[in-house]
């Protein structure tokens, strides 16, 4: 099989730049089935055209942009986000902010289109979607997200595979490859559960699951009252659960009273112990260790950072 070629289409229009006349300094991998573009671009410009001819997974490493996509309205793009480009769609990048001392850095990762169609039809076959009409599939209407701690771990990784010297990078950085596909799927999953969730809750189990929650996030929430709503087995919502949105409904219900927290203790002069009980845990030290583990500052320090001389 002939190997699919990765190489950016850089294309000049009128008023409109080279992306190579901007990068100082620009890396490229290529591994058996995904090429990954490391940019770094040290002006400011705008209007700068960039096209790939297979799918795209860009992430943000360093600065800013504001990307031109789909002919729809501008939009920042920083650190920790991501933006999915289909095969042979247009960029327009603006570099606000480019400068020697402060570049811009991102990664471009293109992967072949018969890698992504295989490990998608892969997935539709042996993990099936809990809802009959739902698939696994990357929806290019959501191209920009906001990364997940497990998707930026996945990034970092392949990065670090595509960089390796071992002989057996290819398998690894394979393996990565796998992940940040079912990683993404996952994130888009969750951007339409979680975030869009009064829209669909007719529709999807998990999105009648996920207001439930949101509504009783102060009461005892156990597994088997949550999986016996979605008219399932306990270990059969469990594992879906994760599998579909990459994370335990256990772990969902705590971030989602971390985040009611985080907010009371930002907007309120509620104490501690009484947010402590409203967002529905029921130890002061409990809640203060969960919260650092989170947040990496304790409640109070948190607390200050919004109201300090409260």
């Amino acid at each position: 099989m002939k190997k699919p070629n990765f190489a950016p289409q850089v294309q000049p229009l009128t008023s409109m730049q080279h992306l190579d006349t901007l990068v100082e300094h620009k890396s490229v991998y290529s591994l058996e089935n995904c090429e990954l573009n490391i940019f770094e671009t040290h002006q400011t410009s705008a209007n700068v055209r960039l096209c790939f001819d297979s799918l795209s997974f860009t992430a943000m490493l360093r600065g800013k942009k504001v990307m031109h996509l789909f002919g729809s309205e501008h939009f920042d793009y920083l650190p920790g986000e991501s933006v999915i480009v289909p095969a042979n769609e247009p960029m327009l990048i603006d570099f606000p902010d480019a400068c020697e001392t402060a570049p811009t850095q991102c990664i471009a990762l293109t992967i072949n289109n018969e890698k992504v169609k295989q490990i998608i039809e892969l997935l539709n076959e042996k993990y099936q979607k809990i809802e009959t009409f739902d698939q696994w599939q990357i929806d290019t209407s959501q191209y920009h997200l906001k990364n997940t701690q497990e998707l930026t771990h996945t990034i970092n990784r392949l990065v670090h595979n595509s960089k390796d010297t071992n002989q057996a990078k290819d398998i690894f950085a394979e393996l990565a490859l796998q992940e940040l596909l079912i990683r993404l799927m996952q994130s888009q999953a969750r951007n339409l559960i979680f975030e869009n969730y009064q829209q669909n809750m007719n529709r999807y189990r998990f999105a009648y699951i996920v207001k439930y929650i949101k509504e009783n996030i102060g009461k005892e929430l156990t597994v088997l009252e949550l999986s016996n709503l979605a008219c399932m087995s306990e270990s059969n919502f469990f594992k879906t659960f994760k599998r579909e949105l990459g994370i335990s409904p256990i772990d969902f219900v705590l971030q989602e009273r971390i985040g009611l927290a985080k907010q009371l203790l930002a907007r309120t002069h509620k104490t501690i112990t009484d947010i402590c009980f409203e967002v529905g845990f029921n130890s002061v030290n409990y809640f203060s260790t969960l919260f650092k583990k989170y947040e990496k500052v304790s409640p109070t320090q948190y607390r200050a950072q919004y109201q300090p001389f409260h």
